[in-house]
């Protein structure tokens, strides 16, 4: 008796992941760049991009200091979204009676990305996110720390093309950190403009 053909079950390989077009570039000239303009000796004194953190505060939106359901959701499925990863909601650690804010209240949801997945979504935001803020003139190229990490607000999530907003309850923003290693506020600068980043052009 023929023995039965047995049915094929193994699942073709995944094609490998397109490496990052920005991180590529910062390692094939940008680095270099750097080098030269700040008169650096070797690579380990090039600043490094080390984590993108993304947050979006909701103590504003408390109720009896609980978050509204359709807020939650809003806030957490555009974070899941835009970053490719689920935020962690953040809870106040004190009370202030000020801000009318009780110790563990919810305060904000935040994303924490590195490698591969931190330089795709800095692509997708200098290239796609950016160019769609209204009446953009430009970012402020003094937003950077003692460290050379550098922070900006969008202050809606329609920027982003995956967003649709027909199917959103509210409008909300987010601040965007990026945090670099063996880093100055120039260096950081310069870096980051190398890369693409749509800094206000100064008048020489």
């Amino acid at each position: 008796m023929a023995a039965e053909a047995q049915t094929d079950t193994k699942t073709e390989p995944k094609a490998p992941a397109e490496p990052p077009r920005l991180r590529i570039a910062f390692k094939d000239s940008i680095a270099e760049k750097v080098k030269s303009e700040f008169n650096l000796r070797n690579a380990h004194q090039v600043p490094q991009l080390t984590k993108i953190i993304v947050n979006c505060g909701v103590g504003r939106f408390l109720e009896n200091q609980k978050l509204k359901p359709e807020i939650r959701d809003t806030v957490y499925e555009t974070l899941t979204t835009i970053t490719g990863q689920k935020p962690i909601l953040i809870k106040a650690r004190r009370s202030v009676s000020n801000f009318k804010v009780r110790e563990g209240a919810p305060s904000a949801f935040m994303v924490t990305m590195r490698r591969d997945r931190m330089w795709h979504f800095l692509d997708r935001l200098i290239n796609l996110a950016i160019p769609r803020i209204k009446d953009f003139r430009g970012l402020k190229d003094t937003s950077f720390d003692a460290g050379g990490c550098y922070s900006m607000g969008l202050t809606e999530q329609a920027v982003w093309p995956e967003i649709n907003m027909a199917s959103v309850s509210f409008t909300h923003g987010m601040h965007i950190n990026m945090v670099f290693e063996d880093s100055t506020p120039d260096m950081s600068r310069f870096v980051l403009r190398e890369l693409g980043m749509p800094f206000v052009r100064r008048d020489s």
